[in-house]
């Protein structure tokens, strides 16, 4: 096969050395060219065609999309629509449907609130003459950031905003805001930990950076138990109180808003797309270190322990701490006891934390802040590796059929965060599925193929019908990777250096 390729390059070379020397000059070496008229016109009709197709070339370009790639994370950078300044005229709207992920309005001006129909007004200048004729503009908008998902989005509540030269006094103002308002919804996937910070928390602190916590969150489809869990994060983005836009009946009036969210790509932050305060992933982390510590503060007052100034030293010169995120339902790790005896003999060690909907994430931040190594298997509980310190380790097991997943939704995300993540991707013998299907079906040699078969299919097989039993002899090699790496950053820390996994 080999020989086969170079020989094909070879006349692929022999082929292009040939066209070579009957048009053009290579480097160095003249070659024969046919005549110089016949030269000088192929010359002019190359430059014809690109002067009178440029143009339309270049439109055409402009109306792609743009991607970049970094540590073999693609994400889609920022493509905003041209009509959108970053200062809007008063009495304006500017919409951008650019992303695949989300639509954005901005508006500015004399903005009224109208739940009752789920409207939006923004009054443009008005004069008292029955001569002026009225102007509307309508757009619908649906403020939820998984724009491409039909299904999901259907159940989206839809917003209306309309611009009109009619006279506002009809709908009068109940409630006057100084601060800028920003619309979002918090239905959909609401209720899973990762489309939570994913699709809301993230996105939110995206784009309410700019205004300095002076903004108001106006929310549809609201849900109390979400405000109450991200209270500590939501403090820190914004000096007001939440707005239940469906059961307010007041009329708000505000003189700025935007109606949906920024999303950069998977649980990132992208400090190039943003326009106003660029920040990164690492800042958001830091914006969770100061939502969550004093409620962390408040967990030991209530062991009736004080926060110790040398916790950190001590932290240091103990075991490398590892945490097991254990799962209950499907893809759970059935020879969990085994793994954490290796674990504590390799010298970790080790606490199992079985985080559900209703735990509280202070106290899931309290034992990952504090740990080296995070191990679990690929699912929505691995968003917490958010709440690992930059240089920590997180090891996520994956199971069959889930690899993209874990990479994209995960793997990726955790690099750009800081972590150092190591990839367990087991083997069909370590597949629950491996006893229920012959060694060469294709659910367990080609989950690929199955894979494209739909979601429905993915999730029956991969997600919700396997578990994990690992071969602790092959899995032993990355816990001891993990701890030798985390002894040594430990020493190195202390020292102020940096090191390597």
């Amino acid at each position: 096969m080999f020989q086969h390729h170079r020989s094909h390059g070879q006349r692929k070379g022999q082929e292009a050395l040939n066209e070579c020397q009957t048009f053009v000059e290579c480097g160095n070496m003249y070659r024969r060219t046919r005549p110089r008229l016949l030269r000088l016109f192929l010359v002019f009709s190359v430059v014809s065609c690109i002067l009178l197709f440029s143009p339309r070339l270049f439109a055409a370009f402009t109306n792609l999309p743009l991607f970049y790639v970094e540590d073999t994370f693609l994400a889609e950078t920022e493509n905003r629509n041209p009509s959108c300044p970053s200062i809007l005229k008063n009495g304006t709207f500017c919409c951008d449907r650019s992303s695949f992920r989300t639509d954005v309005c901005y508006m500015k001006g004399d903005i009224r609130t109208i739940s009752s129909t789920n409207s939006i007004f923004l009054y443009t200048s008005f004069l008292n003459t029955t001569e002026q004729k009225q102007e509307e503009e309508t757009i619908k908008i649906k403020p939820y950031t998984r724009k491409w998902e039909t299904s999901i989005m259907n159940t989206i509540d839809e917003l209306t905003l309309v611009k009109t030269s009619s006279s506002p006094y009809h709908h009068h103002c109940d409630v006057h805001h100084s601060v800028p308002a920003i619309f979002f919804s918090t239905g959909g996937y609401t209720g899973n930990v990762y489309h939570e910070f994913n699709d809301g928390i993230i996105p939110l602190y995206i784009t309410s950076q700019k205004y300095k916590k002076e903004v108001v969150f106006v929310i549809l489809e609201y849900h109390s138990w979400w405000i109450t869990k991200y209270s500590n994060i939501l403090s820190l983005l914004s000096n007001y109180a939440p707005i239940d836009f469906a059961n307010s009946k007041q009329r708000h009036c505000f003189s700025e808003a935007i109606v949906g969210l920024n999303i950069h790509d998977e649980l990132t932050v992208n400090s190039s797309m943003m326009r106003d305060d660029p920040k990164s992933m690492l800042d958001f982390r830091r914006l969770l270190d100061d939502a969550y510590r004093p409620r962390i503060r408040g967990l030991l007052g209530e062991e009736g322990r004080k926060e110790d100034e040398n916790e950190r030293g001590q932290r240091l010169i103990s075991n490398p701490k590892l945490v097991i995120i254990s799962r209950n339902g499907s893809r759970a790790i059935l020879n969990q006891e085994s793994l954490v005896k290796v674990a504590e003999e390799i010298g970790f060690k080790v606490e199992v934390l079985s985080p559900t909907r209703t735990t509280e994430l202070a106290k899931i931040y309290r034992s990952l802040n504090s740990s080296d190594v995070m191990v679990g298997v690929h699912g929505a509980a691995m968003t917490h590796f958010m709440f690992m310190r930059p240089g920590t380790v997180f090891i996520q097991v994956v199971p069959l059929g889930t690899d993209w997943a874990a990479q994209t939704y995960y793997g990726d995300p955790a690099m750009k965060l800081g972590l150092r993540y190591i990839n367990y991707k087991i083997l069909p013998r370590e597949s629950s599925l491996y006893a229920q299907y012959d060694k060469d079906d294709p659910v367990l040699t080609d989950p690929q193929s199955l894979n494209k078969k739909g979601w429905e299919v993915t999730k029956r097989l991969y997600l919700d019908g396997q578990n994990v039993t690992l071969e602790m002899k092959r899995f032993r090699k990355r816990l001891l990777r993990a701890y030798i790496y985390s002894v040594s950053r430990r020493r190195k820390e202390m020292m102020g250096r940096s090191v390597s996994l």
